[in-house]
């Protein structure tokens, strides 16, 4: 009866693959709805610098949509090195990963605190991407407001700096 009990809690950690594929399908669905977003973008940036059509503050817009995108591809990144590193840590070692030159350090995780770190990192710059996309719609009407974004870019700059002294390995 151990035994088999045993066993059964071995095995319910294949029930992580549910996240794991959820997550593989969250990031499909962001990327691909991401890159949509952008050719559609282009096709408003060639409609006003070829054809001559005008939109109130395009250049804004432009910018935001772009951001908008780095914000969800990002997103899509924490997702796939979500899914890689609960597989990883669950399931079995990804080898075509670990014998791949090309895969890079970031999407292979050997323990929690890796998942942690790597996650910590790009949901760092999630957060940056996000103060940057409203800096865009600040407006200045008084001094406070103005070192208001300079406090909020020293302390985005002091979190860089920190996250970037954590990762470093002595």
């Amino acid at each position: 009866m151990q035994d088999f009990f045993e066993r059964l809690l071995w095995g319910s950690r294949y029930l992580t693959l549910f996240a794991v594929w959820s997550c593989i399908i969250g990031m499909a669905l962001l990327f691909f709805l991401s890159a949509w977003d952008m050719g559609k973008l282009l096709i408003e940036f060639i409609e006003v610098y070829v054809f001559g059509h005008t939109y109130e503050n395009f250049h804004t817009i432009v910018v935001s949509h772009v951001i908008t995108a780095v914000d969800d591809f990002l997103l899509a990144m924490v997702l796939l090195i979500f899914a890689l590193g609960v597989y990883e840590l669950h399931i079995d070692k990804i080898e075509c990963a670990h014998d791949n030159p090309a895969a890079g350090k970031l999407l292979q995780i050997d323990s929690l605190d890796d998942l942690k770190d790597r996650l910590g990192k790009v949901i760092l710059m999630i957060l940056i991407v996000a103060f940057f996309k409203n800096v865009l719609h600040v407006t200045f009407e008084n001094p406070l407001n103005i070192l208001y974004m300079g406090g909020g870019i020293f302390l985005v700059s002091l979190a860089l700096y920190f996250g970037h002294k954590a990762g470093e390995k002595h």
